[in-house]
């Protein structure tokens, strides 16, 4: 089974170390990871010549298409959300209506951390949370906003997650293994 890993890894100080590192945990429970940074095969010619960012959005959505499932990266990434480009790969896996697996290293829910990253400009309307503009804080318990957490259920996906000691938010894989052995385990039960 070919399993996308989808997540801000890529953006990590060690990146190509990291996909190596997931990689081998995916083969550990029977699983191909295959990293946004793989070179994809049979590029066509055509999208040689476009600039960088299309090219890689473009191989990003071939390796997608070519994969069987999805494990992401939700630990939230430069807000209270995750990466928005792990979005955009969760949605469209979903389209494509392969499983999708999530893991974050953030265990509080959406409206705890939303909540955080508001701060003080946080109020109480009418037993609602809203923020200084006056609009809707999510309040679902979920692990993200609720079309992640809902597209990952609805592919019969699951999401797991750690609290892991300081310093190790971007190190510790123990939910990314966890993803890596539910989905290894549906595979030889499926």
């Amino acid at each position: 089974m070919r399993v996308y890993l989808a997540g801000p890894d890529v953006f990590l100080p060690d990146a190509a170390a990291r996909a190596v590192r997931l990689k081998a945990i995916c083969a550990a429970h029977g699983l191909i990871g295959i990293s946004p940074l793989d070179t994809l095969e049979d590029v066509p010619a055509a999208w040689r010549a476009l600039p960088e960012a299309r090219f890689i959005a473009l191989c990003n959505e071939a390796h997608i298409t070519r994969c069987d499932a999805m494990i992401a990266n939700l630990t939230p990434f430069r807000g209270p959300s995750a990466d928005v480009g792990t979005v955009f790969e969760i949605g469209y896996m979903r389209a494509l209506r392969r499983p999708i697996f999530g893991w974050t290293n953030d265990a509080a829910d959406f409206l705890t951390r939303s909540t955080a990253f508001v701060g003080s400009d946080v109020a109480e309307f009418g037993g609602e949370r809203r923020d200084g503009e006056g609009m809707l804080l999510e309040a679902f318990g979920m692990h993200d906003n609720l079309m992640i957490d809902g597209a990952i259920l609805s592919s019969g996906g699951a999401i797991f997650t750690a609290t892991p000691a300081i310093g190790a938010r971007w190190s510790d894989l123990s939910a990314f293994t966890s993803c890596a052995a539910a989905l290894g385990g549906r595979k030889r039960n499926g």
